[in-house]
């Protein structure tokens, strides 16, 4: 079982999008995944379901080892995909993990689930935590969106400073662009200049795009809803490179 995470520091980057697009062309693909929604926002949860989308439960019984990770979990309407949703109890799991001894709960909560999953997806709240000291541990790969702004590449750096201080290896990290519009003189300067700016993020750039915006109105990913669509090939293209790192 491989487990990777879409995570950042700063909100609005395309991160839910991004981690159920990828949840959804990895399940196509033959992988039995799941993708847990770890933000109390349940933007994840909503663009898999839409208003369909079923009520998260809270993790204090996980917590305390009475109920296992399996009992969260949920069927979609997709074959090979099952989710976790969120929950607004997730805001204080941050709490919990500084009261609890274990060096990585996240890990140890997905542990029994190896022999019938194949990938796990983590989508994290955008915050620099406890939490995320745990999902950097626990995932083989971090997946990191960032807008081609500088406050979004300041935020990128930030998250790399803080897995060197925290002993983490750099090298799970692997940052990409989002949200990127060509129309706009500084997304093309920074785009342009990748090799410097930006260089050990993956080659996908995912643009924006109005039918990402429409995966919160249709709750559906942008390979059902726009199959034809730039963005559609933007996230097969970055699913490719994903794939060639598990």
């Amino acid at each position: 079982m491989k487990t990777i995470a879409f995570y950042s520091l700063k909100g609005g980057v395309g991160k839910s999008a991004s981690a159920v697009n990828i949840a959804y062309l990895a399940s196509q693909a033959g992988y039995s995944t799941l993708l847990w929604d770890l933000d109390p926002q349940g933007a994840a949860s909503w663009y898999l379901a839409g208003a369909n989308s079923v009520k998260g439960r809270k993790l204090s019984a996980l917590m305390k080892g009475k109920t296992p990770i399996a009992s969260f979990i949920h069927e979609s309407d997709y074959k090979n995909l099952d989710f976790i949703p969120s929950h607004t109890s997730f805001r204080n799991l941050d709490v919990k993990l500084d009261q609890n001894d274990s060096a990585n709960l996240i890990k140890e909560w997905l542990a029994p689930l190896s022999e019938e999953t194949s990938l796990v997806i983590l989508d994290c709240p955008p915050s620099l935590s406890r939490l995320s000291e745990q999902v950097l541990k626990a995932a083989d790969k971090v997946f990191v969106p960032v807008i081609p702004t500088w406050l979004s590449l300041n935020s990128w750096l930030q998250l790399r400073e803080f897995a060197r201080e925290k002993k983490l290896k750099p090298s799970r990290l692997h940052p990409f662009y989002a949200m990127a519009d060509r129309r706009k003189n500084l997304h093309r300067e920074l785009i342009d200049a990748q090799d410097d700016r930006l260089p050990t993020g993956l080659k996908t750039i995912i643009p924006y795009a109005s039918v990402v915006e429409r995966m919160g109105e249709e709750g559906i990913p942008v390979e059902r809803l726009a199959p034809n669509s730039v963005a559609a090939d933007a996230y097969r293209r970055l699913w490719g490179e994903i794939r060639a790192l598990l």
